[in-house]
């Protein structure tokens, strides 16, 4: 929850605006600035403070405790000008919710973390628990003194400026090690371990069981991803406790999925019990990855008989491989999920004038392979073999990623042994339909008029089924120097089913500096003046030019009774 507190009128109309924006994130604090101030310190993960900065220092000053659990703070002053991240910056989220306000008030926000003002990932920001000498080895990042990445685990990384030897050094690992000086480490979520319980088990002897197998094996506690288990046991309160306790998500399977599981020590006691020969090796190795702790059983001092077993497995470590669509072209029209993508990368693929629209957003030590039009099947090659070496990449393209673009190349040549996101973007249709109005109201379907890679045929086909069926037709790639009679045919084939006078839009470089929107009928449309940076959108019968916008009707009755 995020608390709001306000002073004067002018706070307040800020304050309001925030919370009819997150009405489900908000909570306003009213009274005495100094009671509200305390009262949602106390009660909220972060607050947004419409005072000056030193009125909240002071007021905040004696309520900090330690920068891990105390809320972010946020002011906004009183012209609503900026929003400065206060405290909290990283472990508080205030630098994120400075970016967020700033958003939703038009204000400028002002982060003075040192890594997040020169761009680089802050070694508490990279999703793992860190320890160590945290400070001494991100000042030696920024500037810029080797710093040597030990990774005794393979796990995708963002980007870090990392170099083969240095003074200081990353180590990510989950080993249970004590840091040495100038040393960072990293707690990947690496190992899995599966739970076996007897009804009514104690959830001190189940986390017991569990802490002592990781330290007898020499491994962290902090690197524990998840407990798994039977579905018979999810509801089994010492494992569910035990789970929380260590802040990890409970995962389930089916006796049968885990009686599929070749395990080292079966048993005919579970098997009788919930179905499967094995729980706590089954869940564990379900998934895959390296026994360390074979099953082990829990030791009473009653000498009454174990209820609770448990066995550790370091889960493969799996590439990331983000496939992020960058809109039309515009940087408002990026979306904030792309560019979370684009700094999480450590290896960046894409077409090289695509690189150059977003070079700036990329953390420094981003590796970036990029090539020229043409090698599209190549770059989605180049991206999977990178996500497969355990890399965290992100894919290109403009538009959505997956429309005409890199998603279906790449996913083509994917398995099931690398993660796979989909970050949508704005499509050249979408962003052509805005600037033209609302052509695309009722039913409509986009058509790509490139035969490099799809027989004549089958678009003109398509093309004539469009047209039979009465859609709105959008069409992609509709001309180029080598391909100049394609759109001029497919013009054809809609004239045979609509009028002359149907409203077509030709749309160049939408959202791009020197965009240009042409609002025309078919009859008159000369495809002479179309490229291959445009987008043509034809209407249906029912379309239709209103004040001067493209405007097809939603179809609906209501629209057809009188008013």
């Amino acid at each position: 929850m995020i608390g709001l507190i306000s002073a004067t009128a002018a706070g307040a109309a800020a304050r309001d605006r925030l919370a009819a924006a997150w009405p489900d994130r908000t909570r306003v604090y009213e009274g005495p600035v100094g009671d509200a101030v305390r009262t949602a310190f106390a009660q909220c993960e972060q607050l947004v403070c419409f005072l000056a900065t030193g009125a909240v220092v002071r007021l905040v000053a004696p309520l900090l405790g330690d920068k891990a659990s105390d809320p972010g703070v946020v002011c906004v002053d009183e012209g609503g000008r900026f929003a400065v991240s206060l405290v909290g910056g990283h472990g508080g989220g205030a630098n994120e919710l400075a970016l967020a306000v700033g958003e939703v008030l038009g204000a400028e926000p002002v982060v003075t973390t040192a890594t997040d003002a020169v761009g680089l990932p802050g070694l508490d920001t990279l999703g793992f628990p860190v320890e160590g000498d945290v400070a001494a080895v991100s000042r030696a990042l920024l500037d810029g003194e080797p710093v040597a990445l030990r990774a005794e685990v393979a796990w995708p990384l963002p980007a870090l400026k990392v170099s083969a030897e240095g003074a200081y050094t990353v180590r990510l690992t989950d080993r249970l090690v004590e840091p040495t000086e100038g040393e960072a480490v990293l707690r990947p979520p690496s190992l899995v371990v599966g739970v076996g319980a007897s009804k009514g088990a104690p959830v001190d002897e189940v986390l017991g069981l569990i802490e002592a197998s990781l330290a007898d094996a020499g491994l962290s506690a902090r690197s524990v991803a998840e407990l798994a288990t039977v579905d018979a046991k999810a509801e089994e309160p010492g494992i569910v406790e035990a789970a929380g306790r260590l802040g990890v998500r409970l995962v389930t399977h089916s006796a049968e999925e885990l009686a599929a599981v070749e395990v080292p020590h079966p048993s005919d006691a579970p098997l009788a019990a919930v179905g499967t020969p094995s729980v706590a090796e089954a869940a564990a190795l379900l998934r895959g990855g390296e026994l360390l702790v074979p099953k082990r059983k829990s030791e009473r001092e009653d000498g009454r008989p174990a209820m609770a077993t448990c066995a550790v497995v370091r889960r493969p470590a799996r590439g990331r491989l983000a496939v992020v669509g960058l809109g039309p072209g515009a940087r408002d029209l990026l979306t904030p999920r792309a560019k979370a993508e684009l700094r999480r990368a450590a290896v960046l693929v894409g077409l090289d004038q695509y690189v150059d629209q977003i070079r700036d957003l990329l953390r420094p030590g981003t590796r970036i392979l990029e090539s020229g039009l043409g090698a599209e099947e190549e770059r989605a090659r180049t991206a999977v073999e990178e996500a497969r070496k355990g890399q965290a990449v992100a894919l290109i393209g403009s538009g959505d990623a997956g429309v005409y673009a890199m998603a279906s190349p790449a996913l083509a040549e994917a398995s099931d042994d690398i993660d796979v996101i989909g970050v949508p973007g704005v499509t050249a249709a979408l962003a052509a339909a805005a600037m033209l109005g609302a052509p695309l109201g009722h039913d409509h379907v986009s058509i790509s008029l490139s035969d490099l890679h799809t027989p004549w045929e089958v678009i003109e086909r398509r093309v004539r089924a469009a047209a039979e069926a009465d859609i709105v037709v959008t069409f992609y790639n509709p001309r180029s120097r080598g391909r100049d009679w394609q759109l001029p045919k497919a013009l054809a084939i809609l004239a045979g089913h609509r009028e002359p006078t149907t409203p077509v839009g030709v749309v160049r470089n939408a959202s791009r500096p020197d965009e240009s929107v042409r609002l025309t009928t078919l009859a008159a449309l000369d495809p002479a003046t179309v490229d291959m940076m445009t987008v043509v959108t034809v209407g249906n019968t029912a379309t239709r030019r209103i004040a001067g916008r493209m405007v097809t009707p939603r179809g609906y009755r209501w629209q057809e009774e009188p008013r």
